[in-house]
């Protein structure tokens, strides 16, 4: 299998070092605009440098995307327009209206999507299908120690996003109503941002995320009837708190208390290894097209409601 990654910035390095190392790909080329440091991973991948996606055209079978979000769309409608199959870093695109090209474009050529929700292959998240029934109650953190790259965008299509996809994931239900608040603190974007996000089935999630914290964290907590589930994602550890009237002791009587932890894994690899296989066999993936574009309206709702607070304010 034919593969090239689209842009070797912080990111789209590591896609290339995996692409390298896997035995059912040939990693025909690299591509992007600074013209040293895509030699540099060429030469070090033994492979070849370009500095336009367009001249991997007609040379690979499947792309990469990890170009800065506003140019996912233009990159990935080129690819797709010759018949390339292509994994897109998240958010898809920035615009729900892109986002539906896209589909409409892959969907009538019969094209693999793939979007890059990596916390999709965490063990952790793997594991909560065992024991998430029906949520009411979600509360999730995501909080990064600033870094200069990403802030292209927000911290909601950044690293909210993540969080909004495993949610979506597990509550399967429409959002009824959004209420967010976000403020700019170093970049030109929103830094750090809160939402609450009210289901049709009544669940209700109350979602943080902030690239100014003095610690990395990214946890997620959900309460459902008979049951607490408390997620680490950065450890890999689950808590599940749940009903068992033998248990008479302990700090909460009637619970049981079960600790899981989980080894280490490398999610990026393991991402890649699903669109690898997707491709060749030509099954949809998990994290579709249709699957960001569902993230990206819910992020996009959130970013409507603090731009209209932010602008309320300077009235």
């Amino acid at each position: 299998m034919r593969v090239g990654v689209v842009g070797v910035g912080y990111l789209g390095k590591f896609h290339a070092e995996k692409y390298a190392r896997m035995p059912e790909v040939e990693l025909v080329g690299v591509v992007d605009i600074n013209a040293e440091r895509v030699a540099e991973v060429a030469h070090r991948l033994k492979t070849r440098p370009y500095e336009d996606h367009r001249q991997l055209l007609g040379r690979v079978d499947a792309v990469s995307v990890v170009v800065p979000t506003p140019d996912h769309f233009a990159v990935s409608m080129d690819l797709l327009s010759h018949d390339v199959d292509v994994l897109i870093e998240k958010p898809i695109t920035t615009s729900l209206a892109q986002a539906d090209e896209l589909i409409r474009l892959s969907e009538d050529r019969g094209l693999i999507v793939q979007v890059g929700h990596l916390e999709r292959y965490n063990p952790a998240v793997i594991a909560l299908r065992d024991y998430i029934k029906q949520p009411m109650f979600i509360e999730s953190h995501r909080l990064s120690i600033f870094k200069s790259r990403c802030t292209d965008v927000s911290v909601v299509l950044d690293l909210m996003i993540h969080d909004i996809d495993i949610i979506l994931n597990f509550v399967k239900s429409e959002v009824k109503e959004i209420r967010a608040a976000g403020v700019s603190v170093i970049s030109g974007q929103v830094d750090i941002a809160n939402a609450r996000l009210e289901f049709d089935c009544g669940c209700v999630a109350n979602v943080t995320a902030s690239r100014i914290s003095l610690k990395n964290q990214r946890k997620i907590r959900l309460f459902q009837k008979d049951a607490y589930i408390s997620v680490d994602f950065a450890s890999s550890q689950i808590t599940v708190i749940h009903r068992n009237a033998e248990k008479q002791g302990g700090l909460i009587p009637g619970m049981e208390v079960k600790q899981l932890s989980f080894s280490e894994s490398d999610v990026l690899e393991d991402e890649l290894t699903a669109f690898v296989h997707n491709v060749i066999s030509r099954q949809a993936p998990s994290v579709s097209a249709r699957v960001g574009r569902d993230a990206l309206g819910v992020a996009l709702g959130i970013m409507r409601q603090i731009n209209a607070a932010n602008q309320e304010c300077l009235l």
